[in-house]
């Protein structure tokens, strides 16, 4: 893993970026790579939001994996700080070389450096594997979560 550089995404790496998202059945469904301005406009807006880090990971000049990862300032748990990791992907090429798992131990490292409380993630519920891969790392599923599409 010493050649994998993890840094803040830039407008070059929004092409690899929305393939891995599209890279499976769900992403198939809700993911459009042949138009990538929306995706673009959303970079801007992470960028300039200091509580968001949208990273990549690159391993040999290529980008084989990305997540979000929000800080979240609360009341709740104390006045506690909480982030919460998103739109894992890794590159089918590097799924079983260790990257997911060093990824996530980035992130929540950063959380650490960033005084957070607690992490939190969401996974589909039809994500059997990942959701393996999340406690083997030491998540627990303990809540029910909920979205209504807008």
């Amino acid at each position: 893993m010493g050649d994998l550089e993890i840094r803040a995404a830039v407008a070059e790496d929004v092409p690899a970026i929305v393939g891995m998202l599209a890279d499976d059945p769900l992403g198939a469904r809700r993911e459009s790579p042949d138009d990538l301005a929306p995706y673009v406009s959303a970079l801007e807006r992470i960028s300039a939001d200091p509580n968001q880090r949208l990273v990549v990971a690159v391993r040999g000049g290529r980008v084989v994996g990305t997540l979000q990862l929000t800080i979240v300032p609360g009341l709740s748990r104390r006045g506690a700080t909480r982030s919460i990791i998103e739109g894992v992907r890794v590159h089918a090429d590097e799924r079983g070389s260790g990257l997911g798992t060093r990824f996530i131990e980035w992130a929540i490292e950063e959380s650490r450096r960033e005084d957070c409380r607690l992490v939190q993630l969401t996974s589909d519920s039809t994500r059997t594997d990942a959701h393996r891969f999340y406690e083997r790392l030491g998540f627990e599923a303990s809540h029910v979560g909920f979205k209504l599409q807008l």
